[in-house]
């Protein structure tokens, strides 16, 4: 397989949705350019919309206008987060913020649903927020906003989206909150809020929102998002000769795991360009192809990279030796099991796979790889085994092609254009 050519992937989703969440919450206009236009952020501005906030239709160039921390209505509608965690967590921080009358109640999809609600209601609760859950412990969820209270809240996971909850929270509030980690999660909310005019100290054990603060209006554009482009890098990587350069990549220390494992693994990746825009580091990165050997991921490198470990799982299966991934166990939360869909996935295929109870084990070899490959709905899944499928010698069939729409609208028609046999 030889890979060649340029690449714009689409706009990163972790951005795109602050973007329409903290041009929400700002006074003023707020020009948006290169938003991810995939079904998550659609519901992202969907629930904002119903929120009372004029978002217009998302394209690759569009203003919205601000009602501030203090303008959200009351919705008359379910709030209907689709699949998307990210909208569902970071919004209840938003709406348990804002005083009686409001009342919402959060719906999604079945994947959704089952996804768990309460690591961020218990910090909203302890903030003065009700918070309504049913046994499960997913969705639907009530939350009753209210005139919440300053907390430090110890995290015990690393996790953007319960960080975010709470300096959301504490942001519409108007009152100091303090977040502390376990590790260093993905911090694009500090860096664009502290754009915007908050006050936030940032240390290595946690993240501070001195408030109150009001949110200044800012233009956003979305740089290339670094877990799509991963698909791609990967793709190089597993290839017999060229190289593919992917434009305008955030590559933010919090998400540029993938590319450090990568070069852990024996591939060539370069970063060109390298440039701050509206406060993310970006750069055009060039993956090159070559053989690659295995690897060891403990904990501390997961939160940087947790997207892209179905894709790792795939890679390692044509790496020499044996790829042990520890540190995981939030993979099993996510819009699948997706420590035990990859593993059961690889087997499948026929590579040599071994589920642990909070990672996984791979061992790499050269012989083919065929067969039916499961998602669950899951786009990452969808992604990771086109990418290994597109490899020289397999043959694998996605069962739900149309799932990285949650994500990567155009992957299959960008993954054509990418490799030629």
């Amino acid at each position: 397989m030889r890979v060649f050519g340029s690449l714009r992937v689409p706009g990163d989703k972790s951005i795109s949705h602050r973007a329409l969440i903290f041009g929400a919450l700002s006074e003023g206009e707020t020009r948006v350019t290169d938003i991810l236009q995939s079904a998550d952020v659609h519901s992202t501005a969907g629930v904002l919309r119903a929120l009372g906030v004029d978002v217009p239709p998302l394209s690759a160039d569009f203003v919205m206008r601000g009602v501030g921390r203090r303008g959200l209505r009351r919705p008359s509608v379910d709030l209907d987060c689709g699949n998307s965690g990210t909208t569902t967590r970071l919004m209840a921080g938003v709406v348990a913020a804002c005083p009686a009358p409001m009342r919402a109640t959060f719906v999604g999809d079945a994947s959704l649903s089952r996804r768990p609600m309460r690591r961020i209601a218990r910090p909203l609760e302890a903030m003065g927020a009700r918070v309504e859950l049913p046994p499960h412990g997913g969705l639907p969820m009530n939350i009753h906003g209210a005139a919440l209270r300053s907390v430090e809240w110890n995290s015990e996971v690393a996790s953007a989206q319960v960080k975010s909850a709470v300096l959301l929270a504490a942001l519409v509030s108007g009152v100091p909150a303090r977040v502390i980690e376990p590790t260093r999660s993905r911090d694009h909310t500090e860096r664009m809020l502290m754009a915007r005019g908050a006050r936030i100290e940032v240390s290595d054990t946690g993240v501070s929102l001195e408030g109150p603060s009001e949110l200044t209006a800012m233009d956003a554009a979305v740089p290339g998002d670094p877990s799509s482009a991963a698909f791609f890098a990967a793709l190089a990587a597993l290839a017999d000769s060229g190289q593919i350069r992917l434009e305008r990549v955030c590559i933010n220390e919090t998400r540029e795991g993938f590319l450090v494992c990568l070069r852990a693994m024996g591939a060539t990746v370069i970063e060109e360009d390298r440039r701050l825009e509206g406060g993310e580091w970006v750069a055009d990165v060039v993956v090159q192809a070559g053989g690659l050997r295995a690897t060891t991921l403990t904990a501390a490198q997961v939160p940087a990279m947790v997207d892209e470990i179905p894709m790792l799982a795939c890679l390692a299966t044509r790496a020499e030796g044996e790829t042990v991934i520890t540190g995981a166990g939030e993979l099993r939360v996510k819009e699948s099991d997706r420590i035990a869909a990859v593993v059961a996935n690889l087997r499948a295929i026929g590579a040599d796979a071994e589920e642990l109870h909070d990672g996984m084990r791979i061992r790499g070899s050269d012989a083919p790889l065929s067969g039916r490959v499961v998602t669950h709905g899951d786009h990452r899944l969808a992604m990771a085994f086109g990418i290994l499928g597109a490899a020289r010698g397999n043959s694998i069939e996605v069962d739900d092609r149309g799932c990285v729409a949650v994500s990567y609208p155009q992957f299959w028609t960008d993954l054509a254009n990418a490799h030629t046999e």
